[in-house]
């Protein structure tokens, strides 16, 4: 995971700096577009399996997010928190539990692969479990893990339990776009919980 880490936040940085370089010839709102579509989309592509990474891994990706500096045209001594939360982006812990959550919403409703699909159980599902209070809601069953260190890290175990802890509301979303919005304003909300929407 280290190396991972090392090289998207490495080519992310590489991008950046490129970027930097017609920042002045360009409107900001080209920037931004230019920083979401090449950097943002680097460091999410398979974000989701970065569940569980330690604080100093997560500080490199976050670090990545300070490129809303070079589109603000903000110096490097200013706050950083209100320019991201403008921008609408959310933090790098918060990306990952974006990525997590939406797989795990298609795998529910059958619209991912079938090997995610098939690692998702609801607890109304399972017989000896209907009579209890967590059948009625759209809890899933976490399977245990023999390792914390790379099981509790799995999809199978780390989806459900990130499932677990959204609202009832956002899990009961009819559709995916519904869904998107409404987890996207919960964790937007878990990243700067001193910004008023």
């Amino acid at each position: 995971m280290c190396s991972h880490v090392q090289q998207t936040v490495a080519g992310c940085f590489a991008l950046l700096r490129q970027l930097q370089g017609i920042r002045r010839s360009v409107p900001s709102s080209v920037v931004q577009t230019l920083v979401v579509a090449l950097v943002l989309s680097r460091l999410d592509y398979g974000n989701a399996m970065l569940v569980g990474l330690p604080a100093n891994l997560l500080n490199r990706l976050q670090s990545v997010l300070a490129a809303a500096r070079s589109v603000a045209g903000l110096r490097r001594s200013d706050h950083i928190t209100d320019t991201l939360a403008s921008s609408h982006w959310l933090r790098a812990l918060q990306r990952i539990k974006f990525k997590l959550a939406v797989t795990g919403y298609r795998g529910i409703h059958g619209t991912a692969p079938r090997y995610l699909s098939d690692l998702l159980h609801r607890v109304s599902d399972i017989t000896s479990r209907r009579r209890i209070r967590s059948s009625t809601s759209s809890e899933l069953v976490i399977p245990l893990s023999r390792l914390v260190t790379v099981g509790d890290r799995s999809f199978a175990v780390a989806g459900p339990r990130l499932w677990n802890t959204l609202p009832e509301d956002i899990t009961s979303a009819p559709s995916l776009l519904v869904f998107r919005r409404k987890l996207k304003t919960h964790l937007f909300r878990q990243s700067y919980p001193d910004i008023v929407l």
